[in-house]
Parts: structure tokens; sequence; C-alpha cells
């Protein structure tokens, strides 16, 4: 697999993102623009009035036209463009060097930024409150992180660019404050791009969108990777989705390739290393699971003598 280059070590430890030109190739771009378009006219998760950050089913986007507002999240079940994307080449061997290979995906999302005068853009970092107050040092390993998949050219500021503060995943995020970060807050600096290109940053880097006043939309994917530990917060799949991954797919979105017992995600299998790195001779015969689901849970062993229930 691909590894980072020095130079990208240096960037990614001191200044908390890297930029991969040309990520997706022209015909990958062209696609994804198209599907973006299309999944706004069928059901899916967009945001809910329930709390922040929390999604809601819809039968279509609110905004049906193609430069309208979008966040639609769980991408897997529109199509095997999706599926493929989890483990992009090139994108995904730099994942595994950053995180190593005890990780899963977390997370789709597709957004469409347009242009308007009444949004001003937010800074934040990801992954809710609970991250919110987490960091790693420079040599650590991300907690969980993100690969940013531009779907438009992005050449100038204010162009709803994806706004970054170099080196900010090494401090406290001022989220008390009462001075609230923003797109043009000292520091800042707003990533210019091609459609194609992307951007992979750790959950901690102070990032969010500029405001948007180019007269076109912005169109990005997003897909989140976290250690197996932490859990997943997507993909809620269909058979006919979870019959056509790869085992490689199955084991970054949950399936260890056996039913659930005390201690999985936390200790990996046996296999995660040739899994993740498609050893396929290491890994061969790992896969139990039936072609449209994840594995069958284990049978259930009777508990000890000691720990049976008492009889009344």
């Amino acid at each position: 697999m691909l590894t980072l280059t020095d130079d990208q070590r240096r960037q990614w430890n001191t200044q908390g993102y890297l930029v991969i030109e040309g990520a997706l190739d022209s015909d990958q771009v062209t696609l994804f623009s198209q599907e973006i378009d299309r999944i706004r006219l069928v059901p899916g998760w967009e945001p809910s009035d329930v709390a922040l950050g929390h999604y809601g089913l819809v039968e279509e986007s609110a905004t049906t036209s193609p430069d309208g507002f979008l966040d639609r999240r769980d991408l897997l079940n529109y199509g095997p463009h999706f599926i493929d994307l989890i483990d992009q080449p090139g994108i995904f061997d730099l994942i595994v060097d950053l995180m190593g290979p005890h990780l899963m995906l977390s997370m789709t999302q597709a957004i469409v930024r347009p242009p308007t005068d009444k949004f001003p853009g937010y800074t934040h970092t990801d992954g809710g409150e609970g991250l919110r107050e987490i960091r790693v040092t420079e040599s650590s390993r991300p907690i969980a992180m993100k690969v940013l998949y531009l779907l438009t050219d992005v050449t100038e500021d204010d162009c709803g660019a994806l706004t970054v503060f170099p080196g900010s995943h090494q401090h406290e995020f001022p989220w008390r404050s009462e001075n609230r970060l923003t797109p043009h807050s000292p520091g800042a600096v707003q990533l210019h791009g091609r459609a194609g290109d992307a951007v992979l940053f750790p959950h901690a880097l102070w990032h969010g969108p500029s405001p948007n006043y180019s007269g076109a939309a912005r169109k990005t994917l997003l897909y989140n990777y976290c250690q197996m530990f932490v859990r997943s917060y997507d993909h809620e799949l269909t058979p006919e989705v979870t019959g056509s991954l790869t085992p490689r797919q199955r084991r970054l979105l949950g399936d260890l390739g056996y039913g659930f017992r005390p201690g999985s995600y936390f200790y990996v299998p046996q296999d995660q290393e040739a899994m993740i790195y498609q050893n396929v001779d290491a890994a061969d015969g790992a896969w139990t699971g039936p072609d449209i689901g994840w594995a069958e849970p284990d049978p259930v062993e009777p508990a000890p003598k000691l720990l049976q229930p008492r009889t009344p």
C-alpha cells in the first residue's frame, strides 16, 4: 500500500491536514456530481429539528434544485460507486498509514453549499461533544479523521471553501469563548482546490465552510473513519448492499467475521491486519458471514455452574 512521503507526514503532524490532488478522476467527479443531484429526489437522512447534529428520514430534500442546499447522510445504499469510495485506491492507503489497520468507516455525507449572502460560515471540530475536548499528540495516530472530496472547483476565497486553522489540532478548541471563531478569524486558511482533489484531516482540527459568494454551488463528499473501538454512526445497509461488499469493506463496516461477543471492536480479530492490507493468503477463510448480511451470532454456551441463576 502507498505510504506518506516525509513531507506529507511533516505536514500532517505540524499543520493537521493534507491536500491530495486528483484523488478522483474526471469520470468519478462527473458521476458523483450527478448522483448528488439524483439523491435529492429520493428518501434519505437529512438534518432534523430533534437536536443539533441529529438527522431525520425525509422523502426528498426540501430543496430539489441541483444548486440548492443539501446535507445528506448514509450514502452507501445509493449505489456501488459510493461503496467503492470506502477504500478508494491511493486515499485509503494514506488513511491506513495515518490511522493504522485497526479502523472502520464511521460516516458518509454529501453536502452542497449554494451561493448566498445569508450564511457566514462556521468553525468546529468533529465528533460532537464527546471529542470536542479530546486531542492527541503530534506523534499519535488519530482517533478519528475525515476525507473531503471536492466535486467542484474552489479557486478563490469565500467560495464555500473548507477553512482550516493550521496546527489547531494540537490546541483546545475555544468553544466556550464569547468571541466565536469564524472563517475570517486570525489564523484561518481557506483551502483552494480543483474538482477531484481531496483533503484529509483529523477530528480535532478546527475547520468549517467559508461563506459562498461565488455565484456557484460547492459540492463535496465526506467519508469519516475512526479507530474501531470508537464506533460507527451511519450505514443502515440493505441486504443488497451488504451482499455486494468486498471482505475488506465488510470489515470496515463492522463485520468481524463472527457474531458480537464481549470485547469485540475493542480487541480486533486476529486477521485484522491481513484484512486491511489485503494479504489474501493470510486472511483466506476469515469471512464467515452470510452473503447478504453480517455474520451470524455464535452459539451461546451455558454459563459456568457458579454463574447459573439460583432456583427460588
